[in-house]
């Protein structure tokens, strides 16, 4: 009996953490030049398991709440930048703890990247690397919640 309570305590214990080990839930986004906090992203599961996400909250210090996205060359041009969806289309890779073939918008240029993210440190971060070709930037997103 006791063996039986244990066990259930540790399958129990573990199924936050597992439960982690995916891109979905809020990240704070830290600029890779100056190591401040610029961002909040909310990734969601728009069903299908494709991944889609939202900028929900911005943390600059020169940000308007009135921005608007001038430099999007696609559905997005002219949006607020605030709730702008900069995540489409991501899906876990068979076998893989990774979430590529989506695309991630820089708001700040318009350009769209190949986007890969891989959840690391037991989901508490998250590496988002955006790419046209062979050229790209990595980011380490730190969740939130």
């Amino acid at each position: 009996m006791y063996r039986a309570v244990a066990a259930i305590v540790l399958v129990a214990g573990a199924l936050p953490a597992w439960a982690q080990m995916t891109p979905e839930g809020l990240w704070r986004n830290i600029d890779d030049k100056t190591g401040e906090a610029k961002a909040e992203i909310r990734i969601r599961d728009t069903g299908g398991g494709v991944l889609n996400g939202a900028l929900e909250k911005r943390l600059t210090k020169d940000a308007k709440p009135d921005d608007v996205c001038d430099e999007c060359s696609d559905d997005r041009k002219g949006k607020p930048i605030l709730g702008l969806e900069i995540i489409r289309g991501a899906k876990k890779a068979d076998g893989k703890e990774v979430w590529e073939g989506g695309k991630i918008l820089d708001p700040e240029n318009g350009r769209n990247y190949t986007l890969r993210m891989t959840p690391i440190e037991g989901g508490k971060k998250l590496e988002v690397r955006g790419s046209i070709g062979p050229f790209g930037r990595s980011q380490t997103w730190i969740r939130v919640q």
